[in-house]
Formats: C-alpha cells, structure tokens, sequence
C-alpha cells in the first residue's frame, strides 16, 4: 500500500450504518482516518456497517470521540472544515493541506447551528443544482471532499 499523508474524516453522531461503512471503505483505501464523534445511531457490530465497509474494517484507522471538544482538544493546532448546505463558500474555493480534518454532521440534521455560525470561515459547501433536492448522501459528500483535497495537495499519483 502506497503510504499517503493522512487527512481526517469526522463524523458527528452518524445515524446510517451504510454510511458510515462506506466511509469506512473510502478511509481505508486512502489510508484517512476516521473518527466518530458522540452518540452513534447504531452499533459498531452492525451487519449494514459492516457489509457497507465490507472486509476492510482492519484497514480503518478509527478512533471513537464522546465529544467533538475532547476530538478538538487532542488536535490544537489541526485545521478543520465544516461541511454543511448552508455554507456559503465552495469545496473549490479553499485551499486544503495535509492533516486537516473534514468534518460532517449527522444525516438528518447536519451540524449544529452555533458551531456553523463560529466556524464560518472555514464552511463549505458542496452546490446542489436542483432545489428539489435538499442534500447529497453522506458518503458521497465526504468522498467528494476528501478526493479535492487529495487532488490539491498531490496524492492521486497513479500509486503502481
């Protein structure tokens, strides 16, 4: 496995195993790390979960947070963003770096309100061109995301 300089997925009290074991697999097969955050909507031993992320749940760097402030406190100095459909500012708008942190919100409420509003300049945003629809699967946002900033800083060399 080519080793790659690891970026942070972050998901705030996940609801959907499916979800979250596609994550799983995306984590693994970029070597990121993958970090939940306080009350999952099920377990660790769910059959979804672990159908969704397959066999490659050995390959996950995983660590389990009860709070997004213990997460925070253990990363000083790291850099986080905040996705969320109310964001003004563009995925494409922003310039990532190895290390950061990619923060997602729960499925059926995204992130908090406070934390959106404090965290503003670093909100993003991936555009939705049809009204109708009002949001993009989880794993297919934080897959999006995590391939630009793989893209930005040099990491999708071809790895044979």
């Amino acid at each position: 496995m080519r080793d790659l300089t690891p970026f942070h997925i972050v998901l705030i009290e996940p609801e959907i195993p499916p979800n979250t074991g596609n994550i799983g697999r995306l984590c693994a097969a970029t070597g990121t790390h993958l970090h939940l955050v306080g009350t999952l909507g099920f377990s660790l031993d769910d059959k979804h979960l672990k159908r969704a992320g397959l066999d490659y749940w050995p390959e996950v760097k995983l660590s389990r947070w009860d709070s997004f402030a213990e997460l925070k406190q253990q990363h000083p100095d790291a850099k986080f963003w905040y996705t969320s459909k109310k964001a003004s500012r563009n995925y494409t708008q922003v310039e990532f770096s190895t290390g950061d942190f990619l923060v997602f919100g729960k499925e059926t409420k995204g992130l908090p309100e406070d934390l959106l509003e404090a965290e503003q300049e670093h909100a993003l945003r991936i555009p939705i061109f049809n009204s109708a629809v009002r949001s993009l699967n989880l794993a297919n946002s934080a897959a999006i995301i995590l391939y630009e900033a793989l893209r930005q800083t040099g990491q999708l060399a071809d790895p044979a």
